[in-house]
């Protein structure tokens, strides 16, 4: 609103916390750069491990947010419904609101499309169980999450907060459920110290605080550190509630899913999209 926008108190405060925003504005401009790169070079036959070892080798800065891209036209319904129901998610998003109600614009938008693959016309649905979230330091799930279906917390964001919106869009039920082999992990970020009787898992447990702290890695990250034979210590660590364990979610088979998504913050003055570019 004006008070904000012109308030002498508000914008001192933004100038306070000028490097983090200015932090978050450098991650976002090599997301921009890396995901243009990435864009010239994917094509169909690519081997995933191709693509992400080239994207691994590029970036080296964290910032949320995400694309989907598809070689044939019969999907762009499924990819305009994520995002457009993610700059929805952006449009109703901001100080005050409630999460809920960002969740029932998203849904509304999201769930407005069809499309049509191989004569078969589906609803494009929201994903229930999966939602954007508050981003800390270190920390990329902070606590609060934005749900992309209606009936979600009335919690309200708050001045100060980054956000990742994302939204998925599916032509299956809408549902996701974990499946196949996990190789994503972070480290929890609450965890205090807990007692680990191997010394394999205690090893490994300062490999991981020394190059990710609480961030993602997968398996081919500990590879390259040279860590042979520790999955019986990453069970251990998992197993102790030191480690979660992602692995990947799954709609109904043969479904089709698409993911758009950005980094939001809420300045004291105004919402800056900070990973917004050119192409989406």
């Amino acid at each position: 609103n004006l008070w904000r926008t012109t308030s002498e108190e508000k914008r001192e405060v933004e100038r306070l916390e000028k490097p983090i925003y200015n932090s978050l504005r450098q991650a976002a401009e090599v997301h921009r750069q890396v995901r243009k790169y990435i864009r010239s070079i994917l094509k169909p036959g690519m081997l995933m491990i191709d693509l992400c070892e080239t994207l691994e080798n590029t970036v080296r800065h964290i910032v949320d947010c995400a694309f989907t891209m598809a070689f044939n036209p019969m999907f762009n319904p499924l990819l305009e419904a994520s995002k457009e129901a993610t700059n929805t998610g952006i449009k109703e998003a901001g100080i005050d609101v409630r999460l809920c109600d960002v969740g029932a614009a998203i849904q509304e938008v999201m769930e407005s499309y069809e499309v049509e693959i191989n004569g078969k016309t589906y609803q494009v649905k929201s994903i229930r169980n999966l939602n954007g979230h508050s981003i800390g330091s270190y920390q990329i799930h902070a606590g609060k999450s934005v749900p992309i279906v209606k009936g979600g917390e009335q919690t309200k964001m708050e001045e100060g907060e980054f956000y990742a919106i994302e939204t998925f869009g599916s032509t299956g039920k809408g549902y996701v459920r974990e499946d196949l082999e996990c190789s994503h992990y972070m480290k929890n970020f609450d965890v205090g110290h807990i007692p680990l009787r191997l010394p394999r898992a205690k090893q490994l447990l300062g490999t991981i605080n020394k190059h990710f702290s609480t961030l993602a890695f997968c398996r081919r990250y500990l590879d390259r550190l040279g860590e042979t034979k520790y999955l019986m210590a990453l069970k251990n660590l998992c197993d102790a509630g030191i480690v979660q364990p992602y692995p990947p979610l799954c709609d109904v088979k043969g479904s089709y899913v698409s993911q758009f998504e950005h980094t939001i913050l809420l300045r004291p003055t105004c919402k800056e999209v900070v990973s917004r570019g050119d192409d989406y």
